[in-house]
């Protein structure tokens, strides 16, 4: 459930209408949350922090993998035995027979990105009295200037695209540059239950970076479902952001990201050859030098049985990348067990990982998904060899961070605080927790630093420098060293202090 949301200036305690709010799934996934949530404040509803204080509660689902479904509708049966009244939206949403079937009392169902659809639901269910003065003022969109004209295309994934409301911590946040996906990869239903790519402007996604990092926001984490084929929809049109004009391509985007001088996070980029130009800016220092490539794979046959591109070319791409950016750091998650996969092509796959020596990875064991063509290959492997398979992986993925964080040692790096790590004996901010350029929150490595001299001077957000001193399979360890003054190149909101 999410915290509390501030009740809007003019509304009677009495007539306060609180929902629920439970949101499951990929970060994707979360910005259409926040979406949602926007929209309710707007509205005059609040947000409950607990199912006591619902009058009625909306699920985000997850519907990617069955483990993901069955935790969606466990939580959709948990939300119901609390209040009676629940929407369910979302990718688990867009199979309506599933969540029927299990639990038909749920008050409505809408599919993904069905902002307009779950407000009216919850209109229905939770009628709430208007302001007879302040009723009729129209609310411009989430995150957009009011004069902006928005084309025909952006009715679905326009500037509700842009929510005012954040999920995350104010130092960080998700921006969606496109939903849907155009691939047809074997093991994945994305295209079935969210549709074919539709990318924003680039003025879009840039007037609502600008408005984050203004308010305080210093690292963006830039996701849709292929970043990489941003804008092939649109024909890399090109829409206004302060008076100029900017293509929706990738390499555009990221340029002008990069001139607001927040950290900008590159994520689910496909290896296509303009991410060479992506890793040039990274070498420049003008966006982060950090990829995250689903690669899945590294045999051709699996690969082209998974419907992937790039099948045999992962090793020469990578190398080409680390000779323009020798800082880069590449996460990438893999499939092992996927129908067909023989003894050696796992093989191939542990040999690709020791020669490829990826910073970061995932791993997960095949399983089957509903209308996935890959449930009708033959040779599905035997679950316990899956699970042996993913040990031995990981035992490799796990030495080769060991020993690239080892390398680390000695150096000092830029950290961005996440939270205060102290004990009760401590002297408040002496025990840090922050992440390095090279790591995304809530899936990479973490940095445990002293804050030394520096302690009760650092706030959550601050970017420090550190000294690192030790490391891990996972993980870094450290002091801070300094507390630079944090400059963008956007104008801030309101009072934030030094950072």
């Amino acid at each position: 459930m999410t915290e509390m949301m501030e009740r809007p200036a003019g509304t009677g305690t009495a007539d306060v209408k609180k929902v629920g709010f439970i949101s499951l799934g990929c970060p994707k996934a979360l910005v259409d949350s926040e979406r949602i949530l926007t929209q309710l404040r707007f509205e005059g509803y609040e947000v409950a922090p607990s199912y006591e204080d619902a009058h009625a509660v909306i699920v985000n689902t997850c519907g990617f993998i069955t483990p993901a479904v069955e935790e969606s509708l466990t939580a959709i049966g948990e939300a119901l035995d609390a209040t009676g009244k629940v929407i369910v939206t979302g990718c688990l949403g867009e199979r309506p027979e599933k969540i029927l079937e299990r639990h038909p009392k749920v008050a409505a169902i809408t599919g993904s990105e069905a902002v307009d659809d779950v407000m009216m639901h919850v209109r229905e269910l939770l009628p709430i009295e208007t302001d007879a003065f302040t009723g009729l003022l129209p609310v411009a969109a989430p995150g957009m200037r009011a004069d902006a004209e928005q084309p025909e295309t952006t009715s679905r994934h326009g500037d509700v695209l842009a929510p005012s409301v954040k999920l995350t911590p104010r130092h960080y946040a998700y921006v969606k540059i496109a939903e849907g996906c155009n691939h047809t990869c074997a093991f994945c239903i994305i295209p079935k239950l969210r549709g074919r790519q539709v990318s924003r402007d680039a003025g879009s996604v840039l007037y609502e970076s600008f408005r984050l990092i203004a308010g305080g926001t210093k690292e963006l984490m830039i996701i849709s479902q292929d970043t990489s084929a941003y804008g092939v929809d649109i024909r890399y049109r090109e829409s206004e952001f302060q008076g100029e004009q900017v293509r929706a391509h990738l390499t555009d985007l990221a340029v002008k990201l990069g001139e607001m001088g927040a950290w900008v996070r590159m994520h689910y980029v496909y290896p296509y050859p303009h991410v060479e130009k992506l890793v040039e800016l990274m070498g420049q220092g003008k966006i982060l030098p950090y990829l995250d490539v689903p690669l899945q794979h590294a045999s051709p046959r699996i690969l082209k049985l998974m419907r992937r591109p790039g099948a045999g070319r992962q090793l020469d791409t990578i190398r080409r990348w680390r000779e323009l950016c020798p800082e880069l750091v590449i996460r990438s998650t893999f499939i092992v067990g996927f129908p067909g996969e023989t003894e050696e092509e796992f093989q191939e796959l542990l040999t690709f990982l020791e020669e490829a020596r990826l910073d970061r990875v995932g791993a997960f064991a095949y399983s089957d998904v509903d209308e996935a063509d890959a449930r009708a290959l033959p040779g599905h492997v035997p679950e316990e060899v899956k699970q042996g398979r993913l040990s031995r992986f990981m035992e490799v993925a796990q030495r080769i961070s060991t020993e690239k964080l080892a390398e680390k040692v000695g150096r000092v790096m830029d950290v961005i605080i996440d939270e205060f790590n102290d004990d009760e004996d401590d002297q408040p901010g002496t025990r840090l927790i922050g992440r390095t350029k090279g790591d995304a929150p809530g899936i990479d490595g973490q940095v445990y630093l002293y804050a030394g001299d520096f302690a009760g001077q650092i706030k959550i957000g601050d970017i420090v420098r550190a000294r690192i001193e030790d490391s891990d399979e996972y993980d870094l360890f450290g002091e801070v060293v300094e507390k630079p003054e944090w400059r963008p190149n956007v104008p801030q909101l309101g009072h934030f202090g030094k950072h």
